[in-house]
């Protein structure tokens, strides 16, 4: 399971980094084409939505991969998951429906990354670390 939810975690890293960098680097009026629902959001509005896309991007990656707070991962995983919320919603009163069903295929992505990485140890595990016996006498 550990390595699907890094393939999931790699691809929705990518899709947010790019999705977010486009919301960011590029003007209102060049998005336009590309995603028709800026035209109900400020400029700035998109750029915090984009700038949220590549955090999270990023806390899906670094805490996990560095082990640096890696609880910081499933919590980016969740926020991306409200934040597609809030996009199949805008998509569905927009009656644009396969950006709605496909945002809705993003959010549970994020939500299985989300529940893999909160997914607590099993209990009564022997006690062993990696590299480490479990009792030093059985080595």
């Amino acid at each position: 399971m550990n390595i699907v939810l890094w393939a999931v975690q790699i691809l929705l890293a990518v899709l947010f980094t790019g999705a977010g960098g486009m919301k960011i680097a590029m003007s209102p009026e060049s998005l336009i084409p590309l995603m028709p629902w800026v035209v109900d959001f400020s400029p700035g509005a998109v750029q915090a939505i984009g700038a949220v896309e590549v955090l999270g991007a990023a806390g899906l990656i670094l805490p996990a991969a560095t082990s640096i707070a890696p609880v910081l991962t499933p919590l980016a995983a969740a926020g991306l998951a409200v934040v597609m919320a809030g996009g199949t919603a805008v998509h569905f009163a927009r009656s644009e429906y396969p950006a709605g069903l496909a945002n809705v295929v993003v959010l549970a992505a994020a939500a299985l990354v989300a529940r893999g990485r909160l997914r607590p140890a099993p209990a009564g595990g022997s006690g062993a670390r990696p590299g480490r016996p479990a009792h030093p006498d059985r080595g």
